[in-house]
């Protein structure tokens, strides 16, 4: 099973610079995309539609051209839920659940905190909703992979001059921390498993052609839990696909042929 997740910093825009035509060609079983900016009907499910993806989740955020989530599949979810469970942060169109034979998929995208201190709070809020949350769904589906836009940078390593960036927003103290906590739960950053050169970034600045300098931050991730090591297959970050200011993350996991059949 491969498992593609992007944020696309606005679908419709991603759309008018060719996603759609390279997503025919990489034709990953499952789809996960963050920061839509775009209500249901928006998007253009008919074309996906037409590229095999025939179940089309999608949780937006009340706020127009905000944030918002999505999965798109080939198979259809066993089951698959909509949001935290938080009220406030599920206006904000931040998470989606879809359950695939014995794997689940979850596609989340964290809040970033660089707008100012109580954004900062914010998110710092959802990172501890968000951990009993993964804690109490792998008491019932062990087997998860948790993609998305975390907006943290967890090592130095995942980051250009991480002594420059000792204080903002995505490499904190408290940020990292956390992300360690995560780790320490059982939970494995998959890309590392293939992985552990530097400079392997999924996002960059617009500013100061930063993209072009490799000047960027690691933010994108598949954090899968631990019993899943030995079924993870390959790992990439295809830094060359530039429809965002991110770049697409890829996972191929082992499943059941028959978790793949429509």
């Amino acid at each position: 099973m491969k498992i593609v997740s992007f944020n696309l910093n606005g679908i419709r825009s991603a759309i008018s610079k060719g996603l759609f035509e390279w997503l025919e060609k990489e034709s990953p079983d499952i789809f996960c995309v963050q920061e839509t900016k775009a209500q249901p009907e928006q998007v253009d499910a008919l074309t996906l539609n037409s590229l095999g993806y025939n179940y089309v989740l999608l949780h937006s955020a009340v706020k127009k051209g905000y944030s918002g989530v999505g999965v798109f599949s080939k198979k259809k979810p066993d089951y698959h839920s909509i949001g935290i469970g938080n009220s406030f942060f599920d206006k904000e169109g931040r998470l989606i659940r879809a359950d695939f034979g014995d794997l689940t998929v979850v596609c989340v995208y964290i809040p970033s905190g660089t707008t100012g201190e109580e954004r900062q709070a914010l998110k710092m809020e959802f990172l501890e909703i968000f951990t009993g949350y993964l804690l109490e769904l792998r008491k019932k589906r062990p087997n998860l992979i948790i993609c998305g836009d975390y907006n943290i940078c967890h090592k130095p390593i995942d980051i250009n001059h991480p002594e420059r960036h000792a204080n903002v927003s995505g490499f904190l103290p408290e940020e990292r921390e956390w992300f360690d906590r995560l780790i320490d739960h059982g939970f494995v950053d998959s890309f590392r498993e293939f992985n552990q050169e530097p400079n392997q970034y999924s996002w960059w600045s617009f500013r100061a052609g930063a993209r072009e300098k490799n000047i960027g931050w690691r933010i994108d991730y598949h954090i899968v839990t631990e019993g899943l090591k030995g079924r993870l297959k390959n790992a990439a970050i295809y830094q060359e696909i530039v429809f965002s200011d991110h770049a697409p993350v890829m996972l191929e996991v082992e499943s059941a042929e028959s978790d793949l059949l429509p």
